[in-house]
């Protein structure tokens, strides 16, 4: 039996299943993985006996995944499970800030009272006429999971559209409509964009990257939309481009301090992936991720360690070894396996930046003697026997 332990709420209904072979405890102590979601476990003391956390969401900033991967705990996250949420919530975005929505719905509410209301309502209606989406040019920063739908969903709309993500990848890029044009610099997507919206993580090279001078390269009255990060925008500059007109108006899922100051913005609760089916998505695909784990010692979307996937656990013992990634680790490992004379069916090796794994398949069990032998090897963070 492998017991998990979950933190907030991880689905509307509150209807997690794991299956056969799974229950849930309510201390982390007696816990072999963690279910979550929101909660910042940074300065939360983290008990030996978690071998794995997963995020029901991408972002991890609430997460110290670093310091866990020095622990051997291996975060998952959920990447792509809730992008269709965000990108049908960034297309009422650019539809309420170029149609005067919220305006029109206003202005009855505030005339509620008004017996001729129909007559006058079809008065007042030119205060907001808007313009229509069709051969307006949009810029999206970053043809991930959620920027790629975005592209799409904009060529559907008949929109002339542009990306910009050196670093797409190739599952991505087949993903994309041909109709989306990429460019190769932020400068060069920016220049007469009458939209510009950002799905790119918060990372050094992210943050504040919009800023005053690709807003001025923006088509006069653009409408800039942020439902990444709130890192990722220089507030100051988007305040003074709101004031000034350059920005006509500014989409966020971010209420800080500033942004909530700013004219002539619209501004969610952090409820871009805020849907049922986002939700169940995300925790539907970080189960699946912590079952292959905690079975089969199979890793897929972690945030700190690398891919490796050997399928199901077959043979009479399968051993992981999650490592710091340095030279001569593997000589290490078959070294003290070839002092207990083990067979080694099939071994890998990954890494993914400081951090490395290392997991085998042999003919026999490996006894205790071996197993805290691995475990004695400089930079070895944690050795599991999967079965």
């Amino acid at each position: 039996m492998r017991y998990i332990k979950t933190i907030d709420d991880i689905t509307k209904d509150g209807r997690i299943e794991f299956g056969e072979g799974y229950d849930f405890v309510d201390a982390a102590e007696e816990a072999d993985a963690i279910l979550m979601r929101s909660t910042d476990l940074h300065g939360y003391e983290l008990p030996r006996s978690i071998r794995a956390i997963a995020r029901c969401g991408a972002g991890v900033n609430n997460i110290p995944i670093e310091e866990y991967a020095r622990q051997g705990v291996v975060v998952f996250n959920s990447p792509g499970a809730n992008s269709n949420a965000v990108k049908e919530i960034v297309l009422a975005m650019m539809i309420m800030s170029s149609r005067g929505i919220v305006q029109a719905m206003q202005w009855v509410r505030d005339n509620a009272r008004d017996p001729n209301i129909l007559a006058d309502a079809e008065k007042a209606k030119k205060a907001f006429v808007g313009r229509e989406l069709r051969g307006k040019r949009v810029g999206i920063v970053g043809l991930g999971n959620v920027g790629s739908k975005v592209a799409n969903a904009c060529v559907d709309l008949g929109m002339d559209v542009y990306g910009y993500d050196p670093f797409i990848s190739v599952e991505h890029a087949w993903a994309l409509s041909h109709n989306v044009q990429r460019v190769g610099t932020l400068e060069d997507l920016c220049r007469g964009c009458d939209y510009l919206t950002l799905h790119v993580p918060s990372k050094a090279d992210t943050i504040r990257m919009i800023s005053s001078e690709q807003l001025a390269l923006l088509a006069p009255g653009a409408v800039l939309i942020n439902f990444a990060r709130e890192t990722i925008i220089d507030e100051d500059a988007v305040d003074a481009a709101l004031r000034t007109g350059a920005l006509s108006w500014f989409a966020c899922d971010f209420a800080t301090p500033k942004t909530v100051r700013m004219p002539h913005t619209f501004i969610t609760t952090h409820s871009g992936a805020g849907t049922e089916e986002a939700e169940a998505n995300c925790a539907d695909m970080a189960i699946s991720e912590l079952k292959d784990y905690l079975e089969n010692g199979n890793i897929a979307n972690s945030v700190n360690y690398p891919a490796c996937n050997m399928g199901k656990a077959r043979a009479a013992s399968r051993v992981a070894c999650l490592h710091a990634n340095v030279p001569n680790m593997i000589g290490q490992i078959t070294a003290v396996l070839a002092k207990d004379n083990a067979n080694v069916q099939r071994m890998v090796n990954e890494s993914a930046g400081e951090n490395a794994y290392t997991m085998f398949d042999t003919d026999e069990h490996l006894d205790a003697r071996t197993i805290d032998a691995l475990k004695q090897i400089p930079a070895i963070h944690r050795v599991r026997v999967i079965k």
